[in-house]
């Protein structure tokens, strides 16, 4: 039974409920459900009061990002990545291509954001594919200084479109990225409200992170991977936590700080550790103290909790 005391459906606020083909998750990890720094969108109020600005008039979560909002430090990176996109990939083998993350929400910052971007491919990534999306990241890294890194994912659109995808990448798709080119897949994807199969379906397989980081962690030897890892986990706790309370808080933000802020109201002894996590994701660090922190201590707690809240996710082939 989820918030809304359904069987674990989540009912589309209008609009088209779709019933996209059914595909094997391909290629490429999950989304990256803790990027982004900045402001985004402010929380709402508490639960059983009137939802905050991420929801639109129906209770559904809005897009959060759009071209307009792409600073001005930031359009050259953008236009680059929409011109090379379209030349090495073409029309054969791209469906559609995304910006999502702080570049799209208006809230990069220059010298400290990096680029995000999402492929929608015809078909299932190939070797040569990624070799293509490895070279453009390099290029449009090295051509952008006020860009710190770009990241390319790729998936098939049929696992973007997939049933098993509908509550997670759809969802990411459909909400967090912003078009650039080709078809918007979100007219093929429900609306989303913040329900509890959306939490389960976004973060319940936290777990399953842990033992990947704690080994990245004992086996990196330079600041610059202490750094990479301390930002990714730490990112991916705080939207987790977020996650975990989205459906009792019943509204959504993709603010580092809000998120906290809002995860501390239901978890007050562990609000000061989700600060950290929050602050950390903003300006990562190399400090193994900070980062058994979030590995030792805040991650092993988090992942039991949202276990014990919301069920695991779905697996996964």
């Amino acid at each position: 039974m989820d918030g809304n005391g359904t069987d674990g459906r989540d009912p589309a606020c209008g609009g088209l409920d779709a019933t996209g083909p059914r595909a094997e998750t391909g290629t490429g990890t999950g989304p990256p459900t803790g990027t982004g720094t900045g402001t985004g969108t402010e929380p709402g109020t508490a639960a059983g009061t009137a939802p905050g600005t991420g929801l639109d008039g129906d209770g559904c979560i809005v897009r959060e990002g759009s071209l307009d909002r792409v600073g001005p430090e930031f359009a050259p990176a953008v236009d680059a990545a929409r011109t090379r996109i379209a030349e090495v990939f073409g029309p054969d083998r791209l469906r559609s291509a995304y910006l999502y993350g702080s570049v799209p929400r208006g809230t990069a910052v220059p010298g400290t954001s990096d680029l995000d971007l999402l492929l929608a491919l015809r078909g299932a990534p190939t070797p040569a594919d990624r070799a293509d999306a490895a070279a453009l990241e390099s290029g449009i890294d090295a051509a952008f200084p006020q860009v710190d890194g770009v990241g390319v994912l790729l998936f098939d659109t049929a696992v973007l479109l997939s049933e098993l995808e509908r509550y997670d990448l759809g969802w990411f798709t459909a909400c967090l990225c912003t078009p650039l080119l080709g078809d918007d897949l979100a007219a093929l994807l429900p609306r989303y409200r913040p329900t509890a199969l959306l939490a389960r379906e976004t973060n319940g397989d936290l777990a399953l992170a842990l033992p990947g980081w704690r080994a990245r962690a004992a086996a990196a030897r330079t600041d610059t991977e202490r750094r990479a890892l301390s930002r990714g986990v730490s990112r991916r706790l705080v939207r987790s936590g977020l996650t975990l309370v989205m459906p009792r808080w019943g509204s959504w933000t993709s603010d580092l700080d809000a998120s906290a802020e809002v995860f501390g109201r239901y978890y007050p002894a562990r609000a000061a550790a989700m600060r950290l996590a929050a602050a950390t994701a903003r300006t990562p660090t190399a400090d193994p103290a900070v980062l058994s922190a979030l590995l030792d201590g805040l991650a092993p707690w988090l992942a039991a909790e949202y276990t014990a809240v919301h069920g695991p996710k779905a697996p996964r082939p």
